[in-house]
């Protein structure tokens, strides 16, 4: 069996990262310094070694090939890594620097997460973020995020780790001017004659979580009057007097103490669900994403995502 690639010349990596980010073989090779003689030779024998053809040649232009952009990929965060960790070595740094990349939810991330992770690197101004915001589902490891925020329950697997910060309490609003247009529904029946603004995910509506009559948790499907991908757009519709929406309380309690929402059928309310943190499971992870992850496990114990 052949010898992995990192313990038999990682150099190799360096140089293809370097000619994949700068898109030609002797501006890479002035870069680090080489010939690009030496560096052709090194890249076809990562190529040779890896049984995969990483670059498109020809005689004006270079590409990466799909199994190249992959690899670039996993390349450039692996150096990343071994980077931060060589400066912060280096210069024995006791705060935290490098970028750290976190996916969110879209409201709950720019409204409540937002604020609290521009807040750290104000206090450390070396720590860098790249956030996005969404609701699908995804896989921080095949899509390259240090940290994910998600709700609902999730169990540590084999390649992630899941913590718990806060329970969710979901809730049907509405606002004043809706309620006073369309009446206030006095049961879960009468929401099939209402305005139900509901989120759109994968082609389809998503469900509202409530108990029944009898106290048992269900999945409940009103006829959606209004379908809306985005959180912010479905909080701002509710206010405007659009309709009915459900959300986690952490979201909503900031318009219902100024009165623009208005709670309706709270004996409905079901259990609350869990904000969890993820991150893929690793033996090491870097200062930067350890310090975020403890930072907010602390504000999890003052209830800050409550």
């Amino acid at each position: 069996m052949s010898s992995p690639v990192l313990s038999d010349n990682p150099r190799a990596i360096v140089y293809f990262v370097a000619v994949a980010k700068a898109g030609s073989f002797t501006a890479a090779a002035n870069e680090l310094g080489i010939s690009k003689s030496a560096m052709g030779k090194s890249i076809a024998k990562l190529e040779q070694h890896l049984a995969t053809k990483l670059l498109y040649r020809t005689t004006r232009k270079l590409s990466l090939t799909t199994e190249g952009e992959a690899y670039f990929a996993s390349c450039q965060n692996a150096l990343d890594t071994l980077r931060a960790a060589e400066t912060s070595l280096r210069s024995k740094l006791t705060e935290p620097s490098g970028t750290v990349r976190i996916d969110m939810p879209a409201a709950f991330g720019r409204s409540v997460m937002m604020p609290i992770l521009l807040g750290m690197t104000e206090r450390y101004p070396h720590l860098k973020l790249t956030l996005t915001f969404n609701d699908r589902i995804i896989d921080p490891l095949d899509a390259g995020f240090n940290l994910a925020i998600r709700y609902g329950a999730l169990k540590d697997s084999g390649d992630l780790v899941a913590k718990k910060l806060n329970d969710q309490h979901l809730l049907l609003c509405a606002s004043p001017s809706y309620l006073e247009r369309y009446g206030s529904p006095q049961n879960l029946q009468a929401l099939s004659q209402h305005r139900c603004l509901m989120a759109w995910r994968g082609g389809s509506p998503l469900s509202w979580r409530v108990k029944d009559d009898n106290g048992q948790e269900v999945r409940f499907n009103p006829p959606p009057f209004h379908q809306i991908s985005d959180g912010d757009a479905m909080i701002d519709a509710c206010m405007a007097g659009a309709g009915i929406v459900q959300f986690p309380e952490a979201l909503l309690r900031p318009f219902i103490a100024q009165g623009k929402l208005v709670t309706i059928l709270p004996e409905h309310a079901p259990s609350p669900t869990e904000l969890n943190i993820i991150w893929p499971r690793s033996y090491q992870l870097l200062p930067s994403v350890r310090f975020i992850i403890d930072e907010l496990v602390s504000l999890a114990g003052q209830n800050t995502f409550g």
